[in-house]
Parts: C-alpha cells; structure tokens; sequence
C-alpha cells in the first residue's frame, strides 16, 4: 500500500498548494484511471440494485435488468464509468487499450441493451428511479458522446437516444413539480441534477429544456444569502450543496447579475484569503465515509470552473488543487467501495 502511494503521487505530478494553475490529467494517470471502471464495467457483483419489487417476476439478476448499466455496484455508477472512459478516449486517444475500451463500449451500449433499458423505466413505480443523480450522469454521457468527433460516437449517441429521451421527459415532467430545493450532499440534490443537465441542453440545443432549467434554478436559488458554509460537510458528503449551487448559477445568471448573487449568497468567497479546509476520510473501506474523497473532487471541480469563467476567482486554484491533492493518491488500491466511482470525479475534476 505504501509503494502504491508513493507511485501514484509520482504519476500525479502534484503541485504545491499555491500553484495557480488548475492540475491536470496526464496520460499516465488516465491510463492508471481507466483500469477503475475497466474493471467494475462488467462486474456485477456486489450489487445495489435499489429497485421496488412488486412481485417474484421483478427478481432478475441486474445484468438482466439493466444490460448496459449493470457493473460497478450500481446504475449510477455504471453510468459514470462509461462516461469516463468516453472522456479518456477523447482526451488520449492513443491511449494504450483504446481499441479494447472502445470494443467495451460498443458492446455494452447497444440498441437492444439500450432499449431494454428503457423498459425498466415505463412502470410506473419505476418513474422516480434514479431521480436525478443517475439521469444527471446519463446526460453527462449522452453530452461527451456528443462532442466527440468519432464515428464511435455518433453509433453510441444513436444507440442511447432512447434512453436519452426517457430521461429529458422525465426531467421536463419533475422539475415544474418540485416545490423546494432539495440541498443534501448527495445523490438527490438539485442543483447538482441542474448542473449536468443545463450543460447537455446547451450542447443539443434543447432550448425548451434549457429554459425549464434557468426558470427552476432562479426559482430555487436566487434569494438565497449569507449560506452557513461552516455546516459543510456532512458526514458522508460527496457533493456540497454550497458548491453545486454556485455552479449550477454561474450557468443561468448573467455575469452582472451572477457577480451580485454570488457575493450575497456566499460573501466570504469574493476575498482573497478565503481558505477551505479539505474533507477528511477517516476509512476508505467504509463505501459512507469514503464519499469525502468525492466531496474533494466536486468541490474542485466547481472552484475551477468558476475560476475559468472568472478568472478574478484565480485563489480558489491552490485550493482546488489541495483538495484534489489530498484524495487523488488513494485512487488505486484501496478497495471497492471507493474504485467503483471516485475515478470519474476525479476524472471529471482534472479536465475542467
């Protein structure tokens, strides 16, 4: 284990906490991250499956139940693993076992598979199933395939419009329903689900879909002021309801405007000795408490890319790149309740 640590921060290249400029991925971590989902893709056990039965008939191995998404614990995670070897591709397309991953991909994500796939969500009782951290992460997908220039691509985007589809209604018919925010650190929250949507929506050119998702989040967040950001973390966070909700609004607001709403809702951000300390995972076999390590790459990801849009945010970089920092090198080898998921928010941290 120590060796392995030792390695890994090697293949980090770890800057300082007060470099300013964001980490990155190199080709040596992507290769060493693409062994994670490589792995779980097809794993089926254990499983979490999270499923209302309604009878004996619902009592189907996963791989029967969900033939894309049935690896890496559970849909969600399944889910963000494809997506992360999509990102790897795009980025290192030379990759060693490019080939294999894209023979991986192409098996999985197929017409059939993705239209039995679809089928588990038309009961009714199915309606709410991964509501919406999963459908967040299936758009994150559908928006990498998008924007990769790769006839690969073009055959997998096709494969899941299906699915697509089910999950943009089914974002259409919720939103205007919900009543309140709901602001938790994990799977549920809203302005994390807003997040990756708006950005598959941008992508596409779904404005009306688009517009649903501006309307619902200054309804949620606008009027929101002085946030207590000393409540953070919870437990067993891997998001930060602080964090998401700045990113979801940088997204929707106007510069001027953002500028206004930002140094109402979170006034101690806009100075620049603003610090933040880094979530601390006391076991990493326990699947709960090593959900800090992903708090640690969300919330990077959010200080970068505010620091991308406005660069006068530039001193949340070190302490972006201290967070990644701290979680980064116990990626590889330390169990799988952490190597099932955490590489795609490392992943999605390290290519902002």
């Amino acid at each position: 284990m120590k060796l392995t640590l030792i390695v890994f921060l090697l293949l980090a290249g770890a800057l300082g906490s007060n470099q300013v400029e964001p980490l990155h991925l190199t080709r040596q971590q992507a290769e060493k991250l693409s062994t994670l989902p490589l792995k779980c893709i097809r794993q089926e056990y254990p499983n979490k499956l999270g499923q209302v039965i309604t009878g004996d008939k619902d009592l189907k191995p996963p791989r029967v139940l969900h033939p894309c998404f049935y690896g890496c614990f559970d849909w969600h995670s399944s889910v963000h693993g494809h997506w992360s070897l999509v990102k790897l591709l795009k980025e290192f397309p030379d990759m060693e076992h490019a080939d294999s991953i894209k023979d991986l991909l192409g098996s999985q994500i197929t017409k059939e598979k993705v239209l039995d796939e679809v089928k588990y969500f038309e009961p009714k009782l199915n309606k709410s199933y991964e509501r919406t951290y999963g459908w967040a992460w299936l758009l994150k997908l559908v928006t990498e395939l998008h924007s990769w220039d790769d006839p690969l691509a073009r055959e997998l985007e096709s494969n899941l419009q299906p699915l697509t589809d089910t999950i943009v209604e089914s974002y259409k018919k919720y939103l205007p329903k919900l009543q309140y925010a709901i602001r938790v650190g994990t799977h549920t929250n809203t302005a994390f689900g807003l997040s990756f949507a708006i950005d598959y929506a941008k992508a596409v050119n779904d404005t009306v879909f688009k517009s649903i998702i501006v309307k619902r989040a200054k309804d949620f967040y606008l009027k929101d002021k002085q946030y207590p950001l000393w409540w953070e973390p919870s437990g067993y966070d891997f998001l930060s309801p602080a964090f998401e909700e700045i990113d979801i609004m940088r997204k929707v607001l106007p510069e001027k405007e953002f500028r206004s709403w930002l140094s109402g809702f979170l006034p101690e951000i806009t100075q620049k000795d603003f610090s933040l300390e880094v979530g601390i995972v006391s076991d990493r076999s326990d699947g709960h408490m090593v959900h800090l390590d992903g708090l640690n790459f969300s919330r990077a990801w959010c200080m970068y890319g505010l620091a991308k849009q406005y660069p006068e945010y530039n001193y949340l970089i070190p302490i972006a790149n201290k967070h990644i920092e701290y979680s980064f090198p116990n990626l590889i080898g330390d169990g799988y309740m952490g190597g099932h998921w955490l590489a795609s928010f490392a992943i999605n941290a390290l290519t902002q």
